[in-house]
Parts: structure tokens; C-alpha cells; sequence
């Protein structure tokens, strides 16, 4: 093994943790740019049992490998229950998290304050490129939906993917 972890020295480790139901462009901006800060980029796709998504968490996962390749240090994986868990268990002292507007961020820092004081791992707040700030999973679904076009808002592959599930040409 070669690089910083057979030096002795520890990667530097961040979750980006999300529904990704589907990933857009904003979600895939905020992982790629986390991708050039840390080591390795964990991709945490939420299971949420009482919320019925429209892809399955491992249609999310393999869209999400599969958008994220290039970035060389992503990895993608489902978890339940507290994300400070998830960061406690693969050893990840930080968060991030894409922020649109200031209404984010009042939740978000909320979330934040929790989690550090659970368990001590930091989050760390980037904000959204303007192009993506009224980006939403929810509203992209919306408007696909009734058959307007998204296809500048999502990866082509998430796209078509989005595309044949809602059954449209």
C-alpha cells in the first residue's frame, strides 16, 4: 500500500449525507467540490423507512457511483438511524453540507450543534453554486412529473433514469 494511511498519517474524512432521491446537480457540485477538500468523500444515502421513495436506496447508490466515478476518492453507501453513528463507526470527523438559502441554514445549524455535541464531529457549511440554489430532489420530481424538462438540473444518466420511471419518452 502506498499514500498517506501506509505513512502513518490519517486521510482526511468527510460524509456528504443525503436522500439523493434522485442526486441533481447541486448535490453532485456539493461532492465534487468535497472531493478536491478530503482524502475520501463518504456519500451516505439515507434509508428512511416511513418516506417511500422514488428510487430504491440501491438505485440511488449505484446513480450515485456511477456520477461520482470520476472523482477517484467517493464512496457511496445506505445508512439508518443517527448519521453521528455512521461518522463514529468508518471513524469521520466532519459533515458537509450544501446550503441554498438562509432557510438552510437555520436547520442546518440546529444539526450541526447537535452533532457535535453527540459526538464531536464538525460540520461544515459550502454554499451552493447560484446556478443550483433553488435546486431540490423533491421539486425536480415535481416537474418531471408534468412533463417539464429537468435535464440541465440532473445528470444525463440520473435523467433518463428519472425519465423511464415516471414513464415518459
Amino acid at each position: 500500500m502506498t499514500g498517506p494511511e501506509s505513512e502513518g498519517l490519517q486521510l482526511r474524512r468527510a460524509v456528504c449525507p443525503g436522500s439523493f432521491d434522485p442526486i441533481t446537480n447541486g448535490h453532485l457540485d456539493i461532492i465534487s467540490r468535497a472531493s478536491k477538500l478530503y482524502d475520501v468523500v463518504h456519500v451516505a444515502v439515507m434509508i428512511n423507512q416511513s418516506k417511500q421513495g422514488l428510487f430504491t436506496v440501491e438505485e440511488r447508490i449505484e446513480l450515485i457511483r456511477e456520477v461520482t466515478a470520476d472523482c477517484g476518492n467517493v464512496e457511496v453507501e445506505s445508512f439508518h438511524g443517527l448519521l453521528v453513528d455512521f461518522c463514529k463507526q468508518r471513524d469521520i470527523p466532519a459533515i458537509v453540507k450544501g446550503l441554498r438559502a438562509v432557510s438552510d441554514f437555520d436547520y442546518e445549524l440546529q444539526m450541526a450543534q447537535m452533532n457535535i455535541g453527540l459526538s464531536g464531529v464538525e460540520t461544515l457549511f459550502v454554499p451552493t453554486n447560484p446556478t443550483y440554489s433553488f435546486l431540490s430532489s423533491s421539486l425536480v420530481k415535481e416537474v418531471a412529473a408534468w412533463g417539464g424538462d429537468v435535464a440541465h438540473l440532473l445528470p444525463p444518466v440520473v435523467h433518463r433514469a428519472l425519465i423511464e420511471r415516471l414513464g415518459r419518452k
